[in-house]
């Protein structure tokens, strides 16, 4: 699959690089923080070939092109819901890994018409779930990538990123119970307190979460692989 042709949607203030494969029920991949729709190549050949699987850049990521002040989900959301849009893809499922879930969980707020069917992988609504050891890794990381900047070296796409790793993506917790999207959420078992993410969102009664035991860091393939293989989802 390293021949994928990556093709382009235009908007209006940004050029939204994907790749596709496949076909059948239209299946949109999201890729976390700095990766990019590679990420997803192998699983577009060989886990998702009954699906039409769509692979798309987030803006300051991968291939996409756009000019802009500052990233949030909000505007991701809206960059997807347009791209299907113009892709003529009037209902799709999703599957989203790390910040991928996170945008996932918008999507299913905004569009639950279009976006029947949800994977959230590891997401994180809310900055304070993370663990505070790994917020003040990010918050560290990102003060060392604004100073590199003052000394001259292009940083601006990184800090732009952290800083969406360092706020809330936009939805509340009476928001997240609305929402009516079949949405299933998978963590790392050490992902999950009682007042951790997963928990939260199943609390609101907004998804159902399965945890993946024994896994210290989740992976994208650890959790693909759970995935049926019909368009069930159990």
């Amino acid at each position: 699959m390293a021949g994928l042709k990556t093709e382009y949607v235009d908007l209006p203030d940004a050029r939204i690089a994907y790749t596709q494969a496949g076909s059948g029920i239209p299946l949109v991949l999201l890729h976390g923080n700095s990766a990019s729709k590679r990420m997803f190549r192998r699983y577009q050949a060989d886990y998702f070939t009954q699906y039409r699987a769509i692979a798309i850049d987030s803006r300051g990521h991968g291939e996409s092109v756009s000019s802009d002040a500052e990233y949030s989900f909000d505007l991701y959301s809206d960059d997807v819901i347009k791209a299907c849009g113009v892709l003529s893809i009037a209902k799709a499922f999703v599957i989203g890994y790390s910040d991928g879930g996170n945008l996932a969980l918008l999507l299913a707020k905004k569009a639950p018409e279009v976006f029947t069917k949800i994977v959230a992988i590891s997401p994180n609504y809310l900055a304070s779930g993370l663990k505070d050891n790994m917020l003040a890794m990010f918050r560290k990381m990102s003060k060392i990538l604004v100073f590199l900047g003052r000394l001259g070296l292009n940083t601006r796409k990184q800090v732009k990123r952290f800083d969406l790793i360092l706020k809330d993506i936009g939805i509340s917790e009476k928001e997240l119970g609305s929402i009516r999207t079949n949405v299933k959420i998978l963590y790392a078992g050490n992902d999950r307190s009682d007042t951790g993410v997963p928990a939260r969102i199943e609390s609101r009664g907004a998804a159902h979460c399965e945890p993946l035991h024994g896994t210290p860091l989740l992976s994208a393939e650890a959790a693909y692989r759970r995935l049926t293989p019909d368009h069930q989802w159990r």
